[in-house]
């Protein structure tokens, strides 16, 4: 009976305490204008209506002070989460799907879904280091799994369409993919560049992305979501690749300092077109 009755005030207590915690708001309002935001939908384009058209690749180097707010917080707070974050929690959702990158790491379009299981064990490496044991002196192999965190995730590579619509005689422009990009070592440790980790459909993307908010660094009541920061193009980004003839990369035929005045070129390119159609 004594037992029972602990029981029940040990029951009473714990219920007393969740409705206490459930009237505590860690703020002045209840923030639900993004949770509850609706994707806005493109206009619709015809192919007809398109007079000029370019693809482009741009790198997001998410250490430029501009694209800070994707890159943190590190750690979730509250209802906030960096971009990489919010894509793994669309995958393990559901609502994301995630595309190989081929073979060669070069495949960007959207061929062949990833399975969950894949997409796990790409979130993971195998780091084979050699120690010596002090009791014998010989050398031993430590197999040490290593899994990829938010704080890996350094720089986004974006493919987007650029076409100009005669229609509304204004220029547009659409992401069509979006893929994270982590570091790339040797077997000495030694940094060999990045690498796509897989690709996602923009689109499909949207949806996630509409519901989570971005950091505003003006305004905390202002706060945008990720589609927001994306569709305002709040972010800066260089040019790597440019549809051509030969499909290949800018660093395949420039180095150093040619490179970004030729992903500079091609931006100007981009600007001067729709430039040029007015008189003014």
């Amino acid at each position: 009976m004594k037992r029972s009755a602990i029981l029940i005030a040990l029951i009473a207590l714990l219920s007393s305490m969740n409705a206490q915690a459930q009237t505590v708001l860690d703020g002045a309002y209840i923030k639900e204008h993004t949770r509850t935001k609706k994707v806005v939908p493109y206009p619709h384009i015809r192919e007809a209506d398109v007079l000029w058209a370019k693809r482009i690749w741009q790198v997001i180097d998410l250490r430029e002070k501009i694209n800070l707010p994707l890159y943190y917080p590190l750690k979730d707070i509250n209802d906030r989460k960096n971009l990489f974050d919010v894509i793994k929690y669309g995958l393990d959702d559901g609502s994301i799907t995630a595309y190989s990158t081929g073979p060669l790491g070069n495949d960007d379009e959207f061929k062949v879904p990833l399975l969950n299981e894949e997409i796990e064990a790409m979130m993971s490496t195998i780091d084979t280091t050699y120690t010596t044991d002090l009791d014998t002196g010989e050398l031993v192999e430590v197999i040490q799994q290593i899994d990829i965190e938010s704080s890996d995730v350094k720089r986004f590579k974006i493919k987007e369409d650029w076409f100009f619509d005669r229609q509304r005689s204004e220029r547009y422009v659409r992401i069509i993919g979006i893929a994270p990009m982590i570091e790339v070592r040797g077997e000495d440790g030694e940094f060999r560049g990045y690498r796509d980790l897989f690709w996602l459909y923009y689109p499909e993307c949207r949806y996630v992305l509409a519901n989570w908010d971005a950091f505003n660094t003006q305004n905390d009541a202002e706060r945008r979501s990720y589609e927001d920061y994306f569709w305002k193009r709040q972010f800066n980004s260089y040019v790597v690749k440019e549809s051509n003839v030969y499909d290949r990369n800018i660093a395949e035929y420039t180095t150093g300092i040619d490179h970004l005045l030729e992903s500079e070129r091609i931006k100007k390119e981009i600007f001067e077109f729709e430039h040029d159609l007015w008189d003014f």
